[in-house]
């Protein structure tokens, strides 16, 4: 039985679900701002996971990596999801 299928699902599921978050209290302190840090960690992760030899470490990067880079468009929705009063505004960030 090979169980890969099974763990890439259960950290995609996982990793997408850190990002969401991530995403939401990255815009709610410091705002679109940290968008270049999203590409640089994503960029990381593709390096590496091209680099690493194991299967499951190497999708498990994969993975991470677009999770990172879907997360730049995602901060940007977010800023305009805090306009329309979907979520909260920090008030306290310039």
């Amino acid at each position: 039985m090979n169980f890969y299928g099974i763990i890439m699902g259960l950290f995609f599921l996982f990793l997408t679900g850190i990002g969401h978050v991530i995403v939401i209290k990255g815009e709610y302190y410091f705002g679109t701002k940290i968008w270049p840090l999203f590409l640089f960690i994503g960029i990381l992760c593709i390096i590496i996971s091209l680099r690493t030899k194991s299967t499951i470490l190497s999708g498990i990067l994969g993975i991470n990596a677009f999770v990172f880079l879907w997360a730049i468009l995602e901060l940007f929705q977010q800023k305009n999801r805090v306009k329309k009063g979907w979520f909260p505004k920090n008030n306290k960030r310039k």
